[in-house]
């Protein structure tokens, strides 16, 4: 029986998933190249910038990629509830703003995260976020 490659557990033959994990065996279906298009890796990293991800959501072939629409809705999600709470946070004098410096640390290095685990093809949730992604990524 294959082992996962990222934490050793005993896998399943032909599963596409650790069951401990979460890591992507080599059963795992990757994402497709578009023909005369991106990457779908590339197009999903892109998404993170959030402009794009509206793009990516409306034109063709990006809304029918599952990989792509999902790390596009995460984005969005991510950029939506970054700025809601910055803009709590700068209404609060002083400890807020304090919190608030601390606060854009995280979303630039998690931003980075998402940016980096998209392009390396993994399908990295956030909490809350990521599943309210999945969700609306559609249907496997």
């Amino acid at each position: 029986m294959p082992h996962c490659t990222k934490c050793g557990t005993e896998v399943a033959e032909g599963a596409a998933f650790c069951p401990s994990c979460g890591q992507a065996t080599s059963a795992a279906p990757a994402p497709a190249a578009k023909a005369g298009g991106l990457e779908s890796n590339v197009a999903a990293a892109l998404a993170y910038l959030w402009i794009v991800a509206i793009l990516w959501l409306v034109l063709e072939p990006y809304s029918k990629d599952r990989f792509i629409r999902f790390h596009s809705f995460q984005a969005l999600a991510f950029g939506i509830v970054a700025f809601v709470v910055s803009m709590i946070l700068g209404f609060i004098p002083i400890l807020g703003w304090i919190v608030g410096i601390f606060w854009s640390i995280l979303v630039l290095i998690l931003w980075l995260v998402c940016i980096f685990k998209a392009f390396s093809k993994e399908w990295f949730k956030l909490p809350i976020i990521g599943d309210f992604a999945e969700k609306q990524a559609g249907p496997a």
